[in-house]
């Protein structure tokens, strides 16, 4: 993914707007390749048909097109809420990165451009987004809405969380997550980006993540991770010190003592997450910073489709 010069001369929103669009576009341009095929000029008015359905609204000039039946959809059924919420507590301020790094392999930054890169999808669709943000205060909400004043007021907000001087704050997923589940009244697609450290009892999380669901909300959890050095551990064995970027608590080792138990232990906390997201019917995915947007998108249009 490139951002050209011209995108720099812009405001900062419409920086982060532009590159969304670049995302999306070279997203619906390589959907030939994927189950959406056909999907693309007209996702915005369609909706793929389901066997048993009425066939009165089928789109024959699509389906001789597509080779897929769809359904014209009407105003009144593109009226999706969806509330993003994102964790900006210090541990998503990493990695640190290198000049030349861009600012989405940071999984604060993979975040903001993921969250924007769904709004833009969500205007094309003309349906209405909110938009939560915690650590350990609750930072800043904004219920569901789809003018073009909200969709620029929101990503005002994205973007500044990627100017923020760097701050210490910790993380209290299981209290904000109650505060938002008490908010979200009309049932809504509710879309989490966190990399769900936190030092809270697990089965309180849990228990938060579930009150989200209250309503008949669907919950889809993006979990963000620096694979290479969060998962793997990855580091040489030269001495290092390590530091708890929310609680400043420092540990020097050489990473070769530890690599073997702390992977096995992260491998065990992914594969449990996963294991209970499933059994509250949460959907899980993973993602790497270093990942492309394929799969934040794919899971959406999958999610939806299933939504009604």
């Amino acid at each position: 993914m490139k951002i050209e010069s011209e995108i720099e001369k812009v405001s900062s929103f419409q920086h982060l707007e532009m590159l969304a669009n670049q995302v999306v576009e070279g997203f619906i341009s390589g959907m030939h390749k994927s189950p959406f095929h056909g999907f693309s000029a007209e996702f915005a008015e369609h909706k793929v048909y389901n066997a048993g359905e009425s066939t009165k609204h089928i789109d024959w000039k699509l389906f001789a097109k597509t080779d897929r039946l769809y359904t014209k959809r009407f105003e009144e059924e593109t009226n999706l809420r969806c509330h993003l919420i994102v964790d900006n507590s210090s541990s998503m301020h990493y990695p640190e990165l290198k000049s030349n790094q861009p600012f989405y392999e940071k999984k604060i930054g993979f975040a903001v451009l993921a969250s924007a890169v769904l709004m833009n999808i969500l205007k094309k669709q003309r349906d209405a987004v909110g938009l939560s943000v915690f650590s350990d205060s609750y930072e800043y909400y904004a219920p569901e809405k789809g003018s073009d004043r909200h969709h620029r007021m929101l990503l005002n907000k994205l973007e500044q969380l990627l100017e923020q001087p760097k701050v210490k704050k910790s993380t209290d997923t299981i209290t904000y997550l109650h505060q938002i589940a008490e908010k979200m009244h009309r049932r809504s697609m509710i879309i989490l980006f966190t990399d769900m450290f936190q030092s809270e009892d697990d089965e309180k999380l849990f228990n938060a993540l579930q009150h989200l669901k209250h309503n008949k909300h669907k919950v889809v959890l993006f979990h963000v991770v620096d694979h290479e050095t969060e998962l793997k551990f990855d580091f040489d064995n030269t001495p290092r010190k390590f530091i708890d970027v929310e609680s400043g608590e420092e540990v020097s080792i050489f990473a070769d003592n530890v690599k073997v138990e702390y992977e096995k232990r992260a491998e065990a906390y992914f594969k449990n997450l996963a294991l209970t997201c499933a059994k509250n019917q949460i959907k899980y995915v993973p993602v790497n910073v270093g990942d492309n947007f394929e799969k934040i998108l794919t899971t959406y249009l999958v999610e939806k489709q299933n939504f009604g």
